[in-house]
């Protein structure tokens, strides 16, 4: 049986997204904060190294199972910042909370199917740890021109 850790590997090598690579940052802030047993995750975009994977707007120059995989890549990133604080993802109790920002098109009303990439992800990493609430909304515009951003929140054992 695989490890969460191995899971994560093995989806991370699926999606093209190397674990060892730094998590760039877009600006002045901390890309994951622990507070007591809840580590917050800055809302992360399918940024692979310094190449944002998917630019456009979903159900217009972006397909749906393009935006999928960009909502994928956000979620490996979010557990890859978890695994580098905790050191391992068996430190993720719970996932209390995700919010999806998919950048849509006028007429574009798939926004939990984009969603879905990142719930995907979180249950076959996780398990039941990875069940969490939702939401999923579309915007006019995200940074670097992302189709996806996702903000994340896990409650893990002490790290300490």
């Amino acid at each position: 049986m695989m490890t969460r850790d191995e899971k994560l590997q093995m989806l991370a090598a699926e999606l093209g997204f190397p674990l060892d690579a730094e998590i760039k940052v877009g600006g002045k802030y901390t890309p994951i904060l622990v507070d007591g047993d809840l580590a917050y995750i800055a809302g992360q975009i399918p940024r692979v190294g310094d190449q944002i994977r998917y630019i456009g707007t979903a159900g217009e120059t972006i397909t749906l199972e393009d935006a999928r995989s960009a909502a994928a890549i956000s979620a490996v990133r979010a557990l890859a910042l978890v695994r580098n604080v905790c050191s391992s993802l068996d430190a993720i109790v719970a996932t209390p909370r995700i919010n999806v920002f998919v950048r849509s098109a006028p007429a574009f009303t798939e926004q939990s199917e984009v969603a879905d990439g990142a719930s995907n992800v979180l249950a076959t990493v996780l398990g039941d740890a990875g069940t969490h609430t939702r939401t999923s909304v579309g915007v006019l515009q995200l940074p670097k021109g992302a189709v996806v951003e996702i903000d994340f929140c896990f409650r893990i054992r002490a790290t300490r």
